[in-house]
């Protein structure tokens, strides 16, 4: 394969991104270190990581993406924090594990969903379909097996940024 089109300028920024963060600073020193080893990883596995340069580079999925975590961390994980302490505190638990149906195509958007509900206080993601079409979820209120009610109340929010995003 030619050198020149294993690399990956999402991969590039993104290397470089996180490498900026975990150092602290942003120094000519950390600029230079950072993107050499932004460089050779984008060299070494860019190609592997992103497919589709043009999805990382649209403002249209980075739009999404901020008000996704703005909306995910501000509002759902107040909501979802305020009712686990409601149940520990009234004792009031339905616990069990529900199979959701998951519509999400590409590998990162099924991660996102994953991530997402295990993060969420009450919910974590057990398995996985062997298909990627089912996620297994422990959920901390079974109020109901209906397979659209559980996805409306556990995943519809998630998955649907995650395809804006995503797909």
């Amino acid at each position: 394969m030619n050198p020149l089109k294993r690399f990956s300028p999402a991969t590039f920024v993104i290397v470089l991104a996180v490498y900026l963060f975990y150092t602290g600073s942003v120094s000519e020193y950390d600029i230079v270190t950072g993107s050499i080893v932004a460089l050779i990883v984008s060299f070494l596995v860019g190609h592997w990581l992103v497919k589709n340069e043009s999805k990382f580079f649209s403002p249209r999925r980075w739009f999404y993406a901020i008000v996704y975590g703005l909306r995910y961390f501000i509002i759902e994980e107040t909501k979802t924090h305020i009712d686990v302490a409601k149940r520990i505190f009234t004792l009031r638990a339905n616990p069990g594990i529900v199979r959701i149906p998951l519509d999400v195509k590409s590998d990162y958007g099924k991660v996102l969903v994953a991530n997402s509900i295990t993060n969420t206080p009450g919910t974590i993601v057990v398995d996985i379909s062997d298909d990627g079409k089912w996620l297994y979820v422990h959920w901390i209120d079974v109020s109901t097996l209906d397979e659209g009610e559980v996805k409306e109340n556990i995943v519809a929010y998630f998955e649907d940024y995650a395809k804006k995003i995503f797909d």
